[in-house]
């Protein structure tokens, strides 16, 4: 690599075609109104996905200590790549339990006159069901609360594929010196690219590349560390999997709460009763009212976990679509751009 190919990847301007070395007047009117938009503060610059039109100087870069959701609120640390903080998560969902709640009191007292209204209040707040709709709710919230955070991280992390990290002309060459350059200009878009999954790939496949033998080694590298990305991103999934499991358990514990404590009033009536079939009917309306208590929990909880696995599915699909994108990106800007002489003797032998 030239002395005028390093300036130029260094300004963001990627010349790669040694033809343009002797077109200078040319090359100068090209950067000069490169380096007054750099002057003016000019972000408007194609990324990678964007390939049809030449890339210009790219003022754009990302900064995870200042962007990433988590980072933003500042009261607990951020999660790396897209891993959710579950303090702040539970945090999230104490505070919209209690406003869940009070919105449910409000609704009934307001409006009680309305069958549906009463029936739906009454599924979270009646007396026998709080031992089980409080804690379904809670975890409820705190899974949603982690899947949100994810969901925006993951949205965050994503912002890296339109970096112009590599140069995107097709005779360019990657070896020993233009990754140094490539790897100058990744620290110069991000304030470090180990919290960035696709330029943490990056950095590692190109960071040592005087100690790597062959392109399939580099391969070997990515392929790797793209498998503990994979990772990394199932285990984030671990407590909200959890969570999918536990809201219906306890909605089956309210419908045995319920069950128990009919059947345990029946068995009183029929002892006092003496045979008296209106006292036993009204022992058989205690049975049912704990039926319905009990149906109650269990409908909360199986509708809770419901919206829990949709979202969960939703977010995986997005973050599969992520890791697929990286992959087609270090395949596309970073291996078949290789040359090493590692290679070139193999062949030549």
């Amino acid at each position: 690599m030239s002395w005028r190919q390093v300036q130029a990847a260094r300004s963001g301007a990627w010349i790669t075609n040694p033809k343009e070395i002797s077109e200078s007047k040319s090359s100068v009117t090209t950067m000069e109104p490169n380096v007054m938009a750099e002057q003016h503060g000019n972000t408007s610059v194609p990324g990678p996905r964007n390939t049809d039109q030449p890339p210009g100087p790219t003022s754009l870069s990302l900064s995870w200590s200042e962007e990433d959701l988590e980072n933003r609120i500042g009261l607990f640390k951020a999660g790396r790549y897209t891993s959710p903080n579950k303090l702040l998560g539970f945090v999230a969902a104490v505070l919209l339990t209690g406003v869940f709640f009070a919105v449910v009191v409000y609704l009934y007292s307001a409006f009680a006159s309305n069958p549906l209204v009463e029936r739906f209040s009454l599924a979270f707040i009646r007396t026998k069901n709080l031992s089980t709709t409080i804690p379904a709710v809670l975890l409820f919230f705190w899974a949603m609360s982690l899947l949100y955070i994810k969901g925006q991280k993951t949205h965050f992390q994503a912002r890296a594929l339109d970096l112009a990290a590599l140069p995107q002309q097709p005779d360019f060459v990657l070896n020993e010196s233009s990754a140094k350059v490539v790897l100058e200009r990744i620290h110069s878009l991000v304030d470090h690219p180990r919290h960035f999954l696709l330029l943490n790939r990056i950095e590692r496949a190109l960071s040592n590349l005087h100690n790597i033998g062959g392109i399939s080694e580099v391969s070997t590298i990515l392929k790797d560390q793209a498998e503990n990305d994979e990772n990394q991103v199932a285990s984030s999934y671990m407590l909200v999997n959890g969570m999918v499991w536990s809201v219906p358990v306890l909605g089956f514990i309210g419908t045995v709460q319920g069950l128990g404590s009919g059947i345990a009033a029946f068995g009183k009536t029929l002892e006092v009763s003496g045979g008296d079939l209106d006292k036993i009917k009204q022992g058989l309306l205690g049975v049912t009212n704990g039926l319905a208590t009990g149906f109650e929990t269990t409908l909360v909880a199986l509708v809770c976990a419901l919206f829990i696995q949709l979202y969960i599915h939703y977010l995986q699909q997005k973050e599969m679509e992520f890791m697929d994108q990286c992959n087609d990106y270090c395949q596309s800007y970073v291996l078949s751009k290789l040359r090493l002489g590692g290679r070139r003797q193999s062949e030549a032998s």
